[in-house]
């Protein structure tokens, strides 16, 4: 698929989601960014920002088939990739697929499962395929995974281990609306949730489309080096523990074709690696105790790595092929 192309189809998929997401366009494109990269998304944030319907909406908006996992302590793996069953008639066991067989996956509260059901998730993450009774099973494409946690209630919880938030493409937060969008959230819904009436923009093959069409976006050797550059700078912030691993800056690479893509450019430029920095790799830091001690944030380490790592500089037109 054509640059160009790309840039009206992400256009229509955005508009399409405003319809029920209002006001947060910058976070929808970061969805929908994920979903181009292949990669799966952690939305953290408090109940009733719109979470769910954004999963919802996203998968409407490309006539993907959609499931919901309420994750709880009591849940099983076998609740979430399925279970083989015998049966008496034919005298075989049959698989019975579980739902992480679907499109769009969101994993709701996804910190209340405990790590054993949470593991459940990576071969599927990293690989798109479950495996039962050892038996492999692919899963359909294009695949997503959404998970939500919940950042103030830590009561009954199980926090993400490390090796689970770093199969994350992005971490985003969605926030209140503002006050006028606020207003048209209440003007919207007066009669019927408008998710009701979403329709289907695209299907999915215009999204594997889309998906290999970003990877013509070209990349500038100083941009790949300041990528390098600010994932490695995480790995030596003195308030870190533990820094981004590589994945990271795979990520951060193909968000920025991503990205480039959708504003209708062939070419990354070191703005798209900066805007997206926070949500690629916030999440694949660990603080150090000298930065919880100072009360620092991921992204307030974000935000330093960032002032401390030189952008290239140049003519913007100087970073296309």
């Amino acid at each position: 698929m054509e640059i160009n192309e790309i840039q009206t189809v992400s256009n229509q998929i955005l508009n399409n989601i405003e319809k029920v997401i209002v006001g947060k366009r910058k976070s929808i494109q970061l969805a929908l960014i994920n979903l181009l990269c292949q990669g799966h998304l952690l939305i953290e944030d408090v109940p009733g920002v719109g979470k769910t319907m954004l999963a919802r909406s996203l998968a409407k908006s490309l006539g993907l088939n959609f499931r919901r996992i309420q994750f709880t302590p009591d849940m099983l793996p076998s609740d979430i990739t399925g279970v083989s069953i015998y049966n008496q008639v034919m005298r075989e066991f049959e698989f019975r697929a579980g739902p992480i067989h679907s499109q769009v996956v969101l994993a709701d509260e996804i910190n209340r499962a405990t790590p054993k059901t949470q593991a459940a998730l990576l071969e599927a993450m990293e690989e798109r395929q479950v495996t039962v009774d050892g038996v492999t099973h692919p899963l359909p494409s294009p695949f997503l995974v959404l998970a939500t946690q919940n950042p103030i209630e830590y009561e009954g919880t199980f926090p993400l281990p490390e090796a689970q938030l770093d199969r994350f493409f992005m971490r985003i937060q969605l926030g209140y609306p503002a006050f006028e969008d606020e207003m048209r959230i209440l003007d919207d819904q007066k009669m019927r949730h408008p998710i009701l009436d979403l329709e289907q923009v695209v299907d999915s093959q215009v999204v594997v489309n889309m998906q290999e069409g970003i990877k013509q976006v070209f990349v500038a050797v100083p941009v790949k080096r300041y990528i390098i550059g600010l994932v490695r700078q995480t790995r030596e912030e003195n308030e870190v523990y533990l820094g981004s691993s590589p994945r990271g800056s795979l990520a951060l690479y193909r968000a920025g074709q991503a990205k480039a893509a959708m504003e209708g450019r062939t070419f990354v430029i070191p703005d798209d690696i900066k805007s997206l920095a926070p949500a690629v790799l916030g999440h694949r830091i660990i603080l150090s105790p000298t930065g919880r001690l100072h009360d620092m944030t991921q992204m307030d380490v974000i935000q330093q790595v960032l002032e401390r790592v030189a952008v290239p500089g140049g003519d913007p037109l100087s970073w296309s092929p």
